[in-house]
């Protein structure tokens, strides 16, 4: 009686909600179609501007001096943070200004926005924390741009310590505002992409949303020019210049990755504000490592750094949803427990693997 029973229910549901059964139809259309272009476009060699978009990436990256993550997911070189610099012990030496981490961070910002960089970047304080000495006291948050801290800092008369200052509201603007995005922005503008091409922002869910709506326009021919189209990640062979994004949402912590998909391209048609997938993340593919089944991507601010990682690929050269890695996991971490009255740090997780992360769309150069 089972199956005849649940026959009865699916069928009553379709029934009562033929919208449904319609909304699926549409989906799978739509992803078929989306899935054909993917894949004609993934035969053909990289072109030029693919070639050119990983080449600024990994030039930014060495560059930069930044973390290296292999495909087991472990931190295997621990390069310069947005808010170091390199000089030897004592800082006795001159410092070169491109080994400094925040003028790094702060070439990306002024690529977005130019003059008005210190008005666009925040920085944060918390209400008396630091008078305070109870660890256990609540403090208030405090927000301020950088340009408010570097017009009070004006106003001191001794040029060293001016400079000084100038240089601390700028990393500390540089800690608290979040970069990843500006990093990408800068790498695709200084690979000769024009802004009606690539809406340059200093968000990743302005290049997601917007590629999602070129791979619809594309339907009926009206994509115009611009960069990226959005391509199912496990389905789609990546090449350099692509972006692999993954989201960081809770309340999608355990949808699958076609889930996610569908509920942007649900979204297009809503406006900006109703669009609900905002913590995202892309990296750009800058290598492909055919014979060793292996994929290197680049991003910044992973891990207060511009950072490279391999990923894996499947024998196909598709990407591997399998990036979990082998670093022997929980077991393996053997520092005994705190006491018990010692609050547990936020940042703890049981992930063993720094690439095992909620990756759900390639985002491919048209």
């Amino acid at each position: 009686m089972r199956v005849p029973v649940c026959a009865i229910v699916v069928a009553f549901v379709l029934a009562a909600h033929p919208a449904f059964a319609q909304a699926d139809r549409t989906a799978a259309t739509f992803w078929k179609a989306v899935q054909a272009t993917c894949d004609a476009t993934a035969a053909k060699p990289p072109g030029a501007l693919g070639r050119r978009i990983a080449q600024t990436a990994i030039e930014e990256f060495t560059r930069f001096g930044g973390h290296q993550i292999d495909s087991n997911g472990r931190l295997f070189r621990f390069g310069l943070t947005e808010a170091e610099h390199e000089e030897e012990d004592g800082g006795t030496r001159q410092a070169g200004i491109g080994h400094l981490g925040w003028w790094q961070v702060m070439k990306y910002w002024r690529a977005l926005y130019g003059n008005d960089t210190a008005d666009k970047l925040e920085v944060r304080g918390y209400r008396d924390a630091s008078t305070a000495t109870d660890e256990a006291r609540a403090a208030a948050l405090l927000r301020t741009d950088a340009a408010r801290l570097l017009r009070a800092v004006d106003g001191v008369s001794d040029p060293a310590a001016r400079e000084i200052l100038r240089e601390t509201a700028l990393r500390a603007a540089i800690i608290d505002t979040p970069w990843s995005a500006a990093f990408v922005s800068y790498v695709i503008r200084h690979s000769g992409v024009a802004a009606n091409a690539f809406r340059f922002a200093n968000a990743h869910r302005v290049f997601i949303y917007d590629a999602f709506a070129a791979s619809a326009a594309e339907l009926t021919n009206e994509a115009g020019d611009q960069l990226y189209r959005a391509c199912p990640v496990t389905t789609t062979r990546p090449r350099p210049g692509d972006l692999i994004c993954h989201q960081r949402e809770p309340a999608l912590a355990d949808a699958s990755d076609k889930a996610v998909r569908e509920r942007i391209r649900a979204e297009l048609d809503g406006s900006t504000g109703a669009r609900s997938i905002r913590r995202t993340h892309c990296d750009v593919v800058a290598y492909i490592d055919a014979p060793a089944r292996k994929m290197y991507v680049i991003s910044g601010n992973v891990y207060q750094a511009v950072t490279a990682r391999k990923l894996n690929l499947r024998n196909d050269l598709k990407f591997s949803a399998a990036q979990k890695g082998h670093c022997g996991g929980s077991g393996h971490w053997t520092l005994p427990r705190p006491s018990a009255h010692a609050p547990r740090a936020p940042s703890l997780t049981n992930k063993c693997s720094l690439n095992d992360k909620k990756w759900f769309v390639l985002l491919q150069l048209r």
